[in-house]
């Protein structure tokens, strides 16, 4: 995925309500914004990524139907950290009991909250440098646990609160830990 980050900021500094409506008026393109008020602009994922990340998120979707413990999100949600920037995981998960405490209109936009985990699946073009500092930015944000998965170099980096980053080459599947009560991700799909 290519992206391109554009600061306006000497110019114009959009509200929250006008970066909202930015995205809503452009539809077919996906925009984040980091804690400094600069857009992020990213091409869509090519068909391989875009597959991995469906069923990746199926695998969520199936274990929190079963035990209701919170909601799923894809890649086209938006989060707005604690910091200002406001980011969207390729999967993110939060606790029903904190996505309950936001009002309607919280949940509708873009909901002013840190999910809970995070995942994002590298695409080939993306910045390794820059999905790190991505993933460091929601822990900071109080993301409790959050995998980068890049499938080029087989490695999964495990990020959580208040630890160093693990590091695991070739790991057949992923625990949910206290995070994801009973989850596991198994990870033979993405690196066959």
């Amino acid at each position: 995925m290519l992206t391109f980050t554009v600061n306006f900021n000497s110019i114009i500094n959009l509200n929250d309500e006008q970066f909202y409506q930015l995205c809503r008026a452009n539809p077919d393109v996906k925009f984040e914004r980091n804690a400094t008020g600069e857009i992020i602009i990213m091409s869509p994922t090519g068909g391989e990524t875009g597959s991995f990340n469906s069923e990746i998120n199926a695998d969520f979707v199936i274990w929190n139907r079963q035990t209701k413990l919170g909601k799923v999100f894809d890649s086209s949600t938006c989060f707005k950290l604690p910091n200002g920037a406001i980011r969207s995981p390729d999967v993110a998960w939060i606790k029903q009991s904190r996505w309950d405490a936001l009002t309607t209109e919280e949940k509708e936009k873009f909901p002013p909250i840190a999910p809970d985990f995070v995942l994002e699946l590298m695409s080939p073009t993306d910045s390794l440098k820059e999905t790190r500092k991505k993933m460091q930015e929601y822990i900071e944000n109080c993301v409790k646990l959050g995998w980068l998965i890049n499938r080029k170099n087989r490695r999964v980096e495990i990020y959580r609160q208040g630890k160093a980053v693990e590091l695991l080459e070739s790991p057949t599947e992923l625990s949910g830990e206290d995070v994801l009560p009973g989850f596991v991700l198994n990870l033979q799909f993405i690196w066959d």
